[in-house]
């Protein structure tokens, strides 16, 4: 351990002292890594799969699927409160009776909040997107248990961010699939010393499960109509979109939106600034009505729940998806398009510069600014059918394919079934 090591090492160190000598005090975030444990798992016989948060953990569903069919024992992680509710949701239809799937919270990466994790060591570490804890990599590195990144991600932004540490710990990974080869090409220059094209994962995605049966009252309530769903929208997009959607409706009456902002943490905000428009809505987190009558009367529908949103896509005559038009990253355009749904997003969809021009060259998709929005959902509206039709929503046969890929990848790194 040199002293670039050490320094980390001895950072990290007092920080988790720190919060643990007064933990009452500490935000939830530091909470529930502090708390972080882990059941009693065989050593050298498990795969400790990572996932940050809400994305990241829905992006592995396909992943953790196949890892469990493959006979693995997988426990899986993720680091915020979000992620935990959404995980403590998921985990029994990700185990599917099979006992072989756990998570939990992702602890510190001090060696206090590691011990657990370590006293039984994983015969792999796989995280997805970009997970860089130095302390972690280089324990397993010492353990000779592989560290993999898949569907690796990294920003020119976040590349010119990385510090002396995070160079460290790149160059402790024994395999990095990227998903596009911007990425590739960036884990290479932050020190990664292994990096393949693995793909996009989100083009491999499973089918959303099913929404549940609360929404069939709902559905025939709102049949008539003509309905914007409005996905992942960050602050200042939520009155970007009603703005449009009221403009609109002045035209066609019916119209009915489905919103989804994008932050648990800013649901009740969103639900206070509806109330302050005297817009009749409902939230998805209150109680549903057995019939379609109650529906009637409510124009919009507030999706406040978590991972319901790629299933409610499918719910829609016209998708909204947000994140590109007061952020520079964008959200995930291919949900609507693999429902079907006719999609309209903003121009900041930085983190989707592989997916979106094959899409928008298909026609599944169109890149509007947000001063051209009310026209465009006029015009996107326009003869389209109320709801998607049956087969309608393909992927371009370029976007397929990447689970397999990083499946062949992993598979050096990941140890026999038992």
């Amino acid at each position: 351990m040199d002293a670039l090591d050490l320094s980390y090492l001895a950072a990290v160190s007092l920080a988790g002292a720190g919060a643990r000598a007064c933990v009452r005090g500490v935000t939830e975030s530091w909470r529930v890594r502090l708390e972080a444990t882990v059941p009693e798992l065989p050593a050298g016989g498990w795969i400790w799969l990572h996932a940050v948060s809400v994305g990241e953990l829905l992006l592995g569903d396909g992943l953790l699927s196949r890892l469990r069919e493959l006979g693995h024992r997988i426990h899986i992680t993720t680091g915020t409160p979000a992620g935990l509710d959404l995980l403590g949701k998921r985990l029994p239809a990700w185990d599917a009776g099979s006992g072989r799937v756990s998570g939990g919270a992702f602890p510190l990466d001090d060696p206090a909040g590691l011990e657990p994790f370590l006293a039984h060591p994983p015969a792999a570490f796989v995280a997805l997107e970009t997970e860089l804890w130095p302390n972690l990599l280089r324990t397993l590195e010492a353990r000779e248990v592989p560290r993999c990144i898949v569907n690796g991600r990294l920003t020119e932004r976040s590349l010119a961010r990385g510090g002396p540490w995070l160079r460290r710990a790149a160059s402790r990974l024994t395999l990095v699939a990227a998903r596009d080869p911007e990425s590739g090409e960036a884990f290479r220059r932050l020190g990664a010393p292994k990096v393949e094209l693995g793909g996009n994962l989100k083009a491999d995605l499973p089918p959303p499960s099913p929404l549940h049966a609360g929404w069939a009252p709902l559905r025939t309530a709102w049949a008539p109509f003509p309905v914007l769903v409005a996905g992942n929208t960050l602050e200042g997009e939520e009155d970007l979109v009603l703005s449009a959607w009221e403009a609109v409706r002045a035209e066609i009456p019916g119209l009915r939106l489905i919103l989804a902002p994008r932050q648990p943490r800013r649901f009740e905000a969103v639900a206070t600034a509806l109330l302050a428009r005297g817009l009749p809505f409902r939230r998805a987190s209150g109680v549903w009505p057995d019939l379609p009558a109650p529906w009637g009367g409510v124009a919009i529908l507030l999706l406040d729940t978590l991972g319901e949103l790629p299933a409610a896509y499918g719910e829609g005559t016209l998708a909204l998806v947000a994140g590109g038009w007061r952020g520079r990253g964008g959200h995930n355009p291919l949900e609507p398009v693999r429902a079907g749904v006719p999609t309209l997003l903003g121009p900041g969809f930085d983190n989707f510069k592989d997916l979106v021009p094959s899409l928008v060259t298909e026609g599944g998709i169109r890149v509007v600014g947000e001063t051209d929005l009310a026209d465009a959902i006029r015009t996107a509206l326009h003869g389209a059918p109320l709801r998607p039709v049956p087969g309608a929503g393909r992927l371009p046969e370029a976007l397929s394919g990447a689970l397999d890929r990083t499946l062949a990848l992993l598979e050096a790194h990941l140890p026999s079934p038992r």
